[in-house]
């Protein structure tokens, strides 16, 4: 194959959209939302900002379209086969696993709510919730609590665990938490001061499944019998 024929060959698989998307990732993953940045990403890539708006036209597309590839990647770990509930479980973990990941997810998904990438997670949670004969007047607020529910909490673990004022290190700060609370008045805060020593330690994952089983405990409830 001639030399031009070659370099023209490996320049288009450079600068494919799916190469671009997964440098952006790259970029996200490492620095942030603010490190990503048409200078950054021209010299990751080695290319020109011309050839990037060929495919993205602007740093919100660039968003859009990383926030894409990691939820449908996500939402495609579950078969068809799983029961219905099962389905939903492992479609919030995947979820929650993958905004744990890529926490930059989570705050696109929370600042553009009605993005393809949501739609995308509204549509697959709400064919679960039709398999689970939850009435048809209820799934709109049954998928919204879910959605919520899976978006709001991975987002917020996920930053709390890289939040600077601890260092990273989760259970030292946990721990410190569980001290403040068991110091305080019982009279005052008989609740609080009881689960001080369930804090220190805790799956997050498992909180997080423990809050989806409740809410398909009250779907279950709601659901057509047959």
């Amino acid at each position: 194959m001639p030399r031009e024929s070659v370099r023209a060959e490996r320049r288009t698989e450079a600068l494919s959209r799916e190469r671009i998307v997964q440098a952006a990732i790259e970029l996200l993953d490492a620095e942030g939302e603010s490190g990503l940045t048409f200078r950054a990403l021209t010299t990751r890539l080695a290319t020109g900002a011309g050839a990037i708006y060929w495919h993205l036209a602007n740093k919100d597309e660039i968003l859009a379209a990383t926030t894409d590839f990691i939820v449908d990647a996500a939402l495609n770990v579950v078969g068809d086969e799983a029961a219905p509930a099962d389905a939903l479980r492992a479609v919030a973990l995947g979820l929650f696993d993958a905004i744990d990941a890529h926490p930059w997810v989570g705050a696109q998904l929370s600042r553009e709510p009605w993005q393809a990438a949501m739609l995308q997670i509204f549509e697959r949670i709400g064919g679960h919730l039709e398999a689970l004969r939850v009435p048809q007047k209820a799934q709109f607020f049954a998928a919204s609590t879910l959605v919520n529910y899976v978006v709001g909490v991975a987002s917020q673990e996920a930053a709390n665990a890289r939040n600077p004022v601890h260092g990273g290190d989760r259970d030292a700060f946990l721990a410190i938490i569980a001290g403040k609370m068991s110091a305080l008045d019982p009279g005052k805060y008989p609740f609080v001061t009881r689960l001080a020593a369930e804090l220190p330690g805790h799956d997050d994952r498992e909180q997080f499944l423990a809050g989806i089983d409740l809410i398909l405990a009250g779907l279950a409830a709601t659901a057509v019998k047959r």
